[in-house]
C-alpha cells in the first residue's frame, strides 16, 4: 500500500508517539491541542514509511514468515478450487504459487483487483503537489504540524504548505501545491489503467521548497538536508466489491482518497486485520461459509465513510477555508473519528443484533470497538494491567461480569459453565476470563480454576462496559464486541459463536 498525499499517514491507536500532537495554524488562530483521552493507551505516532514498514517485517519475522522485496506479481487465475499465481524474481526465477485464497494488497493499479473483474469507480483532483523530506530552522514548538494555505481574489486556494514533523531534530514533512508553471505533465496522472494517481515525476529540489517557505512559513526559515522528494496528485476511487470468490483486496487495492488525517494505512491495516482471522478460520476448516461474506459486510461501508469525508474536507479545504473539521465535531471526536476509534460493525452478519434478553445495555453494543480500561489485578499478578494485554491475542476473548451473585456459588457456576461452552463452540479458540467487581472480597473464590478471575480494582471496566451482574461480553480478534448476554447461558453463547464457527 503506497503513501499518496500531503503528510505521512499517522499510525492507528495502538501505535507509538515520538512527541505532542497538535496544529500549528499561521497567523489565523490559537494554536490547537490535539489529546486523546486516557482511555486510549496509544497516542498518534508519524513515522516514515519506511520505519512502518520495517515494524512490521521484524512482527512477521517473528512467526517464521518472510517479506519477499523484488518480487513481481505477473498474472492470477482463479480456479474452481485454487488460485495459480505467476510470481517473477529478481533473480530470473518464475515461480507459479498454488494458493486457496489470494489476497491483492498490490495499490492502487492492482493486479489482483483486476483479475476479480472488481470496478475501481472514482476521479481525481485536478492540484498537484510535491513533497519534501527535509530540516527546518524555525523556532515553533516541537510535534506540531503547521498548516498555511494562501487564495486569490476569487477565494481559491492558489497556495499551500503543510508540515508533518517526523523522528528527528526539526526534522519535517513538507507538502506544498505545485507551481502552475510546473503543474502539466508530469505529475502521476498518465498511468496506462487511467488512474489518476502516484507518486512520481521530478520532485522539488531544496530552492522550490525554501521559496514556498519565503512565502507560506510562520516566521523566517531555512530548509536544509533534503533527504528526498517526489511530485504526486490523489485521486478519490474504490472496489464496488471487496471479494470475487478465491479472490480478495484491500488497502490501497480496495480504496483510494485525500490523505487528509492519514487515515489511509490505518483503513488498510484495519482491512487486513477484519480478513486475517476470518481467513485463518476458513483456511483450518472452522469457520461457517458466512465468514468471508462478512468482510466485505463490514469494511466496504467504512471504506464509502472515509473516502467520502476525505474527499469532502480536501473540497472544503480548497473552496472554503483551512478548518480542522467541517462536519461539528468537537476536538476530542475528531481525533477519535481520526484515529478510526469510532468504526464499527453493527450490522455484520456475525454480530449479534439485540441484547439476549431484548434490553440494550448501556455501554458499547455489539460491533462497537472494545474499550480499554486499566487497573485490572489477577490472583497471579501483583501489578494492575490493562484490559488490552488479555485482549492482544489472535483468538477470540470471553469476559465474564460476576458482582455480588455471581462472585461465587451457582452464579459461578453458571458463569464457569458458560466459559466451558464458548470454549468448545470456538474449537478451543477462546481465552475467558471472571471479571469480579471492586466490592467483590478478594476471597471470593469461584467454584473451580477456570475461567482465571480479574478483579476491576479500577473500577474502570465497570465504567467502560456498564456491565450487568452475570452478563458475557464476546470479544473478536480484531477488537470488536461480538455480543452482549445477559443473562449469560451456555445455549445463547453457543448458537452465537455458531454463526463464526463451523
Amino acid at each position: 500500500m503506497g503513501h499518496h498525499g500531503p503528510g505521512p499517514r499517522g499510525a492507528g491507536p495502538r501505535g507509538a508517539a515520538p512527541g505532542p500532537a497538535g496544529l500549528h495554524r499561521r497567523q489565523a488562530g490559537p494554536r490547537v491541542e490535539l489529546t486523546l483521552s486516557p482511555e486510549i493507551p496509544y497516542p498518534f505516532a508519524t513515522l516514515p514509511q519506511s520505519a512502518t514498514e520495517r515494524l512490521l517485517a521484524e512482527h512477521l519475522a517473528v512467526f517464521g514468515t518472510e517479506v519477499e522485496r523484488a518480487t513481481e506479481l505477473r498474472s492470477v487465475e482463479m480456479r474452481p478450487d485454487e488460485v495459480e499465481a505467476v510470481l517473477a524474481h529478481a533473480d530470473g526465477r518464475i515461480e507459479r504459487l498454488h494458493a486457496r485464497y489470494v489476497v491483492g494488497c498490490d495499490g492502487a493499479h492492482s493486479l489482483v483487483r483486476k483479475a476479480a473483474g472488481l470496478t475501481f469507480e472514482g476521479d481525481a483532483f485536478p492540484e498537484q503537489y510535491m513533497i519534501g523530506d527535509v530540516e527546518v530552522d524555525w523556532e515553533l514548538p516541537a510535534g506540531y504540524s503547521m498548516r498555511a494555505v494562501n487564495r486569490d481574489a476569487n477565494g481559491a486556494m492558489d497556495d499551500m504548505l503543510v508540515c508533518i514533523p517526523m523522528p528527528g531534530v526539526r526534522r519535517y514533512w513538507l507538502s506544498m501545491l505545485r507551481p502552475g508553471s510546473q503543474a502539466g505533465g508530469e505529475g502521476g496522472s498518465s498511468a496506462p489503467d487511467g488512474i489518476g494517481l502516484g507518486l512520481g515525476g521530478h520532485g522539488p529540489d531544496l530552492g522550490q521548497i525554501q521559496a514556498v517557505l519565503d512565502r507560506l512559513a510562520p516566521e523566517p526559515t531555512t530548509a536544509s538536508t533534503l533527504r528526498w522528494s517526489s511530485a504526486f496528485r490523489t485521486s478519490h476511487r474504490m472496489v464496488d466489491r471487496y471479494r470475487n470468490g478465491r479472490l480478495f483486496v484491500a488497502g490501497d487495492a480496495a480504496h483510494i482518497h485525500p490523505p487528509i488525517g492519514g487515515q489511509g494505512l490505518n483503513t488498510g491495516v484495519q482491512d487486513a486485520y477484519n480478513l486475517a482471522w476470518k481467513l485463518a478460520l476458513t483456511v483450518r476448516g472452522l469457520a461457517t461459509d458466512d465468514v468471508l461474506e462478512s468482510y466485505h459486510a463490514e469494511r466496504h461501508p467504512v471504506a464509502q465513510e472515509v473516502v467520502g469525508r476525505t474527499v469532502h474536507h480536501a473540497r472544503t479545504v480548497r473552496h472554503a477555508g483551512t478548518g480542522l473539521s467541517s462536519d461539528g465535531d468537537d476536538a476530542e471526536m475528531l481525533l477519535r473519528r481520526q484515529a478510526q476509534l469510532l468504526v464499527a460493525y453493527p450490522d455484520s452478519p456475525l454480530v449479534q443484533q439485540q441484547a439476549a434478553d431484548g434490553t440494550p445495555a448501556a455501554g458499547p453494543a455489539p460491533g462497537d470497538r472494545a474499550p480499554d480500561c486499566r487497573g485490572l489485578l489477577s490472583d497471579l499478578a501483583s501489578y494492575p494491567r490493562r484490559l488490552f494485554d488479555l485482549l492482544r491475542t489472535p483468538r477470540h476473548v470471553l469476559l465474564l461480569f460476576a458482582d455480588s451473585e455471581h462472585a461465587s456459588g451457582d452464579g459461578a457456576a453458571q458463569l464457569e459453565a458458560c466459559a466451558a461452552a464458548a470454549h468448545r463452540a470456538a474449537h478451543g479458540l477462546l481465552d475467558a476470563y471472571l471479571i469480579t467487581a471492586a466490592e467483590v472480597p478478594e476471597d471470593a473464590r469461584p467454584v473451580g480454576l477456570r475461567p482465571p478471575r480479574v478483579r476491576d480494582a479500577a473500577g474502570e471496566f465497570r465504567d467502560a462496559y456498564a456491565p450487568r451482574d452475570g452478563e458475557a461480553l464476546l470479544i473478536r480478534p480484531d477488537g470488536y464486541l461480538s455480543g452482549r448476554f445477559h443473562p449469560a447461558v451456555p445455549e445463547r453463547l453457543t448458537a452465537h459463536l455458531r454463526r463464526t464457527f463451523a
